[in-house]
């Protein structure tokens, strides 16, 4: 029997040496995905190189503040105190873009923390309350709309290798032909004596020639390495190798494009080596209900998934999960959210990746998790990273982002697989309506355009709809019958 002295395995110091060791694991396991959300929303608003770098920054330093609170813990009230890493999650991209493609520039960027800060705020006082709502959670619900997440990601994984659809990378620009024509015409309808009518207000030329810059096969060529070298990797990689096969991948592209001439560093080498994470770096936020609201449904699915990560650690260390551990667990979701507002970045849960990692080596103390924290908050001060991911060109993370992304689909999947298909065939429904309702923002973004401008930020993400259509059809069908055991055994099929 063990005494009363007993140090349970989560609670347990390890030498410093072996910390750091454990703790650069975690941080490299993580990495990809840390950094890829700054990098889709800061190039959604449309932001300077510099301010993309920054937000990378950001990202990487509140990622480890939170971190730190939640394997730390930070009074009774915050803080889970089990090997949890946290980062920015991908449920939230797809509702900011949708934000920041109605409102570009810093002023969009201060709508989106905006929005954020507040549902940090709801978040925090929603999580003693979650218990109450995994019931309406069950795997058919989790695994739609992480399918979701995933799918709709993986646009933006596409058009990293091939380009954007708009601006310099689009498919096709206006032919300089038709714009000398359009420039003479327009200067001689404005000359005096001019009997050519004015010219129609907002006329503009339909782009007409293909742009060289949009898909070229050198582009494609590299993301093909980077794509097929994380999956060489991850078939003969052995334990943390294989688990660090999407960053490899990138660092192997990044040296292709580099030995190319088609990366420079220019960046890197003017970013200072220390620099202070700055709050309200865009200026004070917008607090708008609306996009508050859309935030804070985003916050409640983040959640849900947090309590099936937190349920499946605590049987992966053997540490009991109380409610107050619960509660203070998802609390801290919420308090990283506004912090993450505060601090020019974004809403942040448990990243699966690392509870897998746990379970691969073994190692279950919470100090390691908290070591991980201390590297990426010094990471995170340190710009010529950020500037560093910033350089990298998209073609490069566009062969990772498929992999990225399309994990985060096909963890949906497996969650769905579990799922009795054949003797309820009202899941079926849950799933096929979900899913297409899901699509529409994706094949037609305009689909809102006769809809009242106050509900947009509300239907214009697939994953929002996705969401709120498989609750509403689950309740229909099946009544409110998920478990903390379901949401468990989801967790654990997400981070296998």
């Amino acid at each position: 029997m063990s005494s009363p002295s007993h140090i349970h395995d989560v609670d347990a110091g390890l030498p410093v040496p072996r910390l750091a060791a454990l703790g650069i694991q975690h941080v490299l396991v993580m990495y990809a995905g840390a950094i890829a959300v700054p990098l889709i929303v800061g190039r959604a608003l449309q932001l300077a190189p510099a301010d993309v770098a920054f937000l990378i920054s950001a990202d990487l330093f509140v990622c480890g503040i939170v971190t730190i609170i939640q394997s730390l813990g930070a009074t009774q009230w915050f803080g889970i105190k089990l090997p949890v890493m946290m980062g920015v999650t991908f449920a939230a991209v797809g509702p900011m873009v949708a934000m920041a493609n109605a409102n570009t520039g810093p002023d969009g960027a201060r709508l989106i923390f905006g929005a954020i800060i507040g549902a940090g705020f709801v978040a925090m006082l929603l999580a003693p309350l979650m218990s109450r709502l995994l019931r309406f959670f069950p795997p058919v619900v989790t695994g739609t709309i992480i399918l979701v997440i995933g799918v709709s990601l993986m646009r933006v994984g596409i058009n990293w290798v091939f380009g954007n659809p708009f601006g310099p990378t689009a498919p096709k620009i206006v032919s300089p032909e038709h714009a000398a024509w359009l420039k003479t015409i327009t200067e001689l309808a404005v000359a005096p004596g001019s009997a050519l009518p004015a010219l129609p207000q907002k006329l503009a030329l339909a782009p007409s020639l293909q742009n060289p810059a949009y898909a070229p096969l050198s582009n494609i060529a590299i993301s093909a390495v980077v794509l097929v070298s994380i999956l060489l990797i991850a078939r003969f990689g052995k334990g943390f190798i294989s688990n660090i096969a999407v960053l490899l991948g990138i660092v192997i592209g990044a040296l292709v494009a580099t030995s190319l001439g088609m990366m420079g560093f220019e960046k890197v080498a003017s970013a200072g080596w220390f620099a202070i994470i700055t709050p309200f770096h865009f200026g004070i936020p917008i607090f708008d209900p609306v996009l508050i609201i859309t935030m804070s449904l985003v916050m409640i699915v983040v959640m849900i998934e947090s309590t099936g990560m937190f349920l499946a650690l605590g049987d992966l260390t053997g540490k009991k999960i109380t409610r107050p551990m619960l509660s203070a667990g998802l609390r801290t979701d919420g308090l990283g959210t506004v912090i993450g507002g505060v601090f020019n970045t974004f809403p942040y849960t448990s990243f699966s990746q690392n509870v897998g990692l746990v379970g691969v080596t073994g190692v279950k103390s919470r100090f390691v998790c908290v070591a991980a924290g201390l590297i990426l908050l010094i990471l995170g001060l340190m710009p010529k990273m950020g500037a560093l991911v910033e350089s990298l060109p998209q073609f490069v993370l566009g062969g990772a982002g498929l992999v990225m992304f399309g994990m985060v689909a096909a963890t949906g999947i497996r969650i769905l697989s579990k799922v009795e298909f054949q003797s309820s065939r009202n899941n079926l429904f849950i799933v096929a309506v979900s899913l297409a309702l899901g699509m529409i923002p994706l094949v037609a973004p305009d689909f809102k355009m006769w809809m009242p401008h106050a509900v947009h930020p509300l239907i214009e993400s697939g994953i929002l709809l996705a969401s709120v259509s498989s609750v509403l059809l689950n309740w229909y069908f099946n009544g409110a019958l998920g478990s903390a055991d379901d949401l468990r055994e989801a967790a654990k099929g997400a981070e296998a």
